[in-house]
């Protein structure tokens, strides 16, 4: 009987020991941690998946290698969609987990939907690594040339020459 009684309470000291809590922190309706531009909330699109966000600390020992900070959750949510300025109808979770004197964990969760400003989008598609951009007198972009790295590299050290040799004969005609 002895014997059951100490298995027991092993058990359950080694349950509490490594135990974990996670709490519902907040649900809403709009969050956002940017600069909106509310004149153009007509022309805003309602992503279709949701998005989520963390920041996370590490417990060594017993000391936190940070403070959790929610709007740091918030921002990384935004950001993983191109052209997301909010995110809707969502929660904010906190979790924390901890082995005593050894490691743990606490974090904030954020999960919602993007609300995307289309003027923000931009396909990368389009864009090369390397590559010539031209564009017309309006400054809209007339071309697109994807070129190699040793080509892009020598234009630009070619504009870069040409440009410090405009500066010195500019500095010569001044003087």
């Amino acid at each position: 009987m002895k014997k059951n009684n100490l298995h027991l309470t092993l058990l359950v000291v080694c349950t509490l020991l490594i135990s974990a809590c996670s709490h519902r922190v907040l649900d809403f309706t709009l969050i956002s941690s940017k600069n909106i531009d509310m004149t153009k909330s007509s022309t805003f699109i309602k992503g279709k998946s949701r998005v989520q966000g963390e920041d996370l600390v590490h417990w060594i020992i017993c000391f936190p290698t940070g403070t959790v900070n929610i709007k740091e959750a918030v921002d990384r949510a935004i950001e993983s969609t191109p052209g997301c300025v909010a995110l809707l109808d969502g929660v904010i979770y906190t979790h924390f987990w901890y082995f005593p004197y050894i490691y743990g964990q606490e974090s904030a969760t954020i999960e919602g939907t993007p609300l995307i400003d289309p003027s923000l989008v931009m396909d990368t598609k389009e864009i090369p690594s390397y590559g010539k951009i031209e564009l017309n007198k309006n400054g809209e972009v007339k071309k697109i040339e994807e070129i190699a790295s040793d080509e892009y590299y020598a234009l630009k050290n070619k504009f870069a020459k040409e440009s410090q040799a405009k500066k010195f004969e500019h500095s010569k005609t001044v003087k």
